[in-house]
C-alpha cells in the first residue's frame, strides 16, 4: 500500500499533553513537543488520547490542544484529535469543535464503562462518522474499555466512507488477520509497540505509537523497513527497540513514557490524578533501555 493512499500516514505519536508546574495545561509546551515529534519521525500526532490523559482533560482543554498543534505542525503532520467518549453526543460534539479547529481527522475509541452492544458500537461511531467529513480512526481496545469491536462490526462500519482506519490494541494476531481479511478496506494500525512488526506482517500499515515519544527515528525505520519487505532489518530494529517497548509498560501508560520524556527531553510535567509518578524502578528501565538503543 503506498504511503500516499494513507491519510494519517505510517508512524503516528499517540502525544502526551503537557503541563505546568501548577497542574494546568501547557499548550507552548504542547506546540514544541509536535514539532519536536514531527522532527523525529512521526508522520501524524494523536492528541488527546489515552496516552494524552484524555479522561482528565475538560472539553475546553482538548480544543486548546487541538488548536495549539495545528498551530504547531500546520501541514507538515496529520493532527489526529482524539474525541470519542462514553457519550455519543460528546463525541460529536467534541468531533465538530476539532474539524473547526482544523485537524486532519479524529480517533473514536469503544465507549468505556457503559458497555454496549454491537448494535450500540455502530450506531456511536456512525453517528461520530456523520458528524464531520474528517477521516475516522476506530480505537479498539478492550483492556481498557471492558468492550471489544468485534470483527465483523468491523466489517458494518468499514462500509461507511469517512471510517477508513482502526488502530487495533486488542494483542492478538488472530484478530488482526480476521480483521484484514475481514475489511480488506479497513486500514490497520498497531496500537501497541510490541505488536507493530507482527501486526504489519498480517497486514497492518504502521502504528499509534508510545515508544516513538523516546525512539522516534528508530520506530520510522522499522515501519519503513517492513513496509518496504526488508523484514531482516525490520526485525533487527524490533528487537532492538523491545527492552524500551517492555519498560514503557511496566506499569500503566503514560506514566513510564512521560517521565523519561521529562528526562530526556524536556519537562512535560506531572500526571493528573488518579495517575501518579512511577516508581523510580520503572524510570530507571526505561531510560536503562534508552540508552542501550542509543548505544550509550
Amino acid at each position: 500500500m503506498s504511503p500516499h493512499s494513507l491519510p494519517f500516514g505510517r508512524v503516528l505519536t499517540a502525544m502526551v499533553t503537557p503541563f505546568a508546574a501548577d497542574g494546568s495545561l501547557d499548550v507552548v509546551k504542547a506546540g514544541r513537543l509536535a514539532r519536536h515529534l514531527v522532527d523525529n519521525g512521526s508522520d501524524g500526532l494523536v492528541i488527546s488520547g489515552t496516552t494524552g490523559e484524555s479522561p482528565t482533560l475538560s472539553t475546553d482543554e482538548k480544543v486548546r490542544l487541538f488548536e495549539a498543534v495545528v498551530g504547531a505542525v500546520g501541514d507538515r503532520a496529520m493532527v489526529v484529535a482524539g474525541t470519542g467518549t462514553y457519550d455519543t453526543a460528546g463525541s460529536v460534539a467534541l468531533s465538530r469543535r476539532a474539524a473547526q479547529a482544523g485537524c486532519g481527522g479524529v480517533m473514536a475509541v469503544t465507549p468505556y464503562y457503559n458497555k454496549p452492544t454491537q448494535e450500540g458500537l455502530v450506531a456511536h461511531f456512525e453517528a461520530i462518522a456523520d458528524a464531520t467529513d474528517l477521516p475516522v480512526l476506530l480505537y479498539n481496545i478492550p483492556s481498557r474499555t471492558a468492550r471489544l469491536i468485534e470483527v465483523p462490526t468491523m466489517a458494518r462500519l468499514s462500509t461507511h466512507p469517512n471510517i477508513v482506519a482502526t488502530k487495533d490494541a486488542v494483542m492478538d494476531l488472530d484478530f488482526t488477520s480476521l480483521t484484514v481479511e475481514t475489511a480488506p478496506d479497513l486500514i490497520v494500525y498497531s496500537g501497541q509497540d510490541s505488536y507493530t512488526l507482527p501486526m504489519m506482517s498480517v497486514g497492518a500499515v504502521g502504528v499509534v505509537s508510545v515508544i516513538s515519544h523516546l525512539a522516534g527515528r528508530t520506530v520510522a525505520g522499522m515501519v519503513a523497513a517492513a513496509a518496504g519487505g526488508d523484514y531482516d532489518r525490520a526485525a533487527a530494529l524490533h528487537h532492538a527497540l523491545m527492552p524500551l517497548s517492555v519498560a514503557c509498560f511496566m506499569e500503566t501508560n503514560p506514566g513510564p513514557v512521560k517521565a523519561a520524556l521529562s528526562e530526556s527531553w524536556e519537562p512535560v510535567g506531572d500526571l493528573r490524578l488518579p495517575m501518579v509518578a512511577p516508581a523510580g524502578d520503572t524510570l530507571r528501565a526505561v531510560m536503562k533501555a534508552l540508552a542501550a538503543l542509543d548505544g550509550g
